[in-house]
């Protein structure tokens, strides 16, 4: 047994309270994104990763320093920060003349890299770039996907599934309208994908729904797909498994029609029509000397007669 698989064991309570944090819950926190650049790095990568991290905060990590790493190659030190800072997602910023104004999205499993998708920008325009009001920092974004090469193309829905996991925020039971004020929306066409950032404006319609207008405040995004690193069906059955506790079981009697109405089954005695109160009728009432044949018991059990 080495020195990692050895089970540590805190001396403090601080250091007791800092493992429980790390330790795996039924319902996990917040996934958290570093975000660092390489060796080289220009000043339109740089600031894409600042304008990135905009978005992203509170729940990320900022890294100034430069990171001497190529995470296709060797992923070894992307784990390590992984493992040092909690993180789960990582934004990767590099440039070089093969592959200039280089994005890496990624995410990790159990601190090791799951999948990442490299994404070249061909057209930016940063936070500071387009003058307008922008939204709070910690907003929950509206995502929208447009194209249909995100429903038919592998690459395409696991280049959504890491968008929506890096960008969704925290998960909320409820929100007010006044806070849906940011959407950030993706386009795949012709093998390219377009991410733009719109602003909610709700203005008078003159009943109680407002009428919505969308202004764009940045960052926008002219992206192409470059490599990709996927993971197997296997692990990412595996990674997307959840625990017993969060699956809702399947209650007796109970279902949901195709438009989400709530339906439920009752089993009930059978009754005796006979015995039924019904509304009384002056030309229904039984008179003196009349004599009403009794019907038998709709609830008598059969009795089957044997021969001898």
């Amino acid at each position: 047994m080495t020195q990692l698989d050895s089970v540590i064991k805190p001396k403090t309570k601080r250091a007791k309270r800092f493992l429980d944090g790390r330790a795996p819950k039924i319902s996990e926190d917040v996934k958290t994104a570093m975000i660092m650049k390489g060796g080289n790095a220009n000043q339109t990568v740089t600031q894409a990763l600042k304008d990135i991290y905009a978005l992203k905060k509170p729940n990320a990590v900022l890294y100034k320093k430069k990171n001497i790493t190529r995470p296709f190659e060797d992923s070894t030190s992307l784990e390590f920060f992984s493992k040092k800072s909690d993180c789960s997602l990582f934004l990767f910023g590099s440039h070089n003349k093969k592959r200039p104004n280089n994005l890496i999205f990624g995410r990790l499993f159990d601190f090791h890299v799951l999948d990442m998708i490299e994404l070249g920008i061909e057209k930016y325009a940063s936070l500071s770039d387009i003058k307008a009001s922008k939204c709070p920092e910690g907003t929950k974004p509206m995502l929208v996907f447009a194209g249909e090469a995100f429903d038919t193309d592998n690459e395409h829905k696991r280049l959504r599934s890491l968008l929506t996991d890096f960008f969704r925020g925290p998960s909320v039971a409820a929100v007010r309208l006044a806070g849906l004020e940011h959407v950030l929306h993706f386009t795949a066409l012709e093998g390219k994908v377009y991410m733009r950032s719109y602003k909610c404006l709700l203005k008078k319609s003159g009943c109680r729904t407002p009428r919505i207008e969308l202004e764009e405040i940045g960052p926008s995004f002219d992206f192409v797909v470059r490599r990709t690193h996927l993971a197997s069906d296997d692990l990412y059955k595996v990674a997307h498994r959840q625990p017993k506790a969060l699956k809702i079981g399947k209650k007796k009697n109970i279902s949901r029609d195709a438009f989400g109405t709530k339906l439920g089954r009752l089993h009930m005695q059978r009754q005796d029509l006979s015995k039924l109160q019904t509304r009384k009728m002056k030309g229904l009432r039984k008179r003196r000397g009349q004599v009403v044949e009794a019907e038998p018991d709709a609830q008598a059990p059969k009795v089957a007669k044997l021969e001898s």
